[in-house]
């Protein structure tokens, strides 16, 4: 008998107002990178790393994300989508056309700099 009681109020009390949904932040970003494009000095063990061994800084990184380590190389255009994803994470400004002009024009500067920024955010 309770539950048909409980079930009749639930009927007389419609919701009227759906609540809205929430951002977590702003679309744009919040910051900019903790260590810039060609701040790879500022740590030479990713700077080695990036340069004598590409293919495994660009594992660490997918992995780092969540992704599987061996997606940048089954995918050439992976590592965009990382960096995208990486500012979102990070509440980055930036935009797609920026990750990839600095993924085109200074490619390992780039992976770096993810590695940077992700050893900065503590992934």
């Amino acid at each position: 008998m309770r539950g048909s009681l409980k079930s009749e109020t639930m009927a007389t009390y419609p919701v009227m107002h759906q609540p809205l949904p929430q951002r977590i932040g702003d679309v744009n970003g919040h910051r900019e990178w903790s260590t810039g494009l060609l701040g790879c000095f500022s740590d030479c063990g990713s700077c080695m790393a990036t340069y004598f061994c590409l293919p495994c800084m660009e594992c660490r990184n997918a992995s780092r994300l969540g992704e599987c380590c061996l997606l940048p190389h089954c995918c050439p255009v992976t590592n965009i989508a990382m960096r995208a994803r990486l500012r979102t994470l990070g509440g980055i400004r930036g935009s797609i056309l920026g990750d990839i002009f600095a993924l085109s024009c200074c490619y390992m500067c780039a992976v770096c700099q993810m590695s940077r920024e992700m050893d900065n955010m503590g992934i």
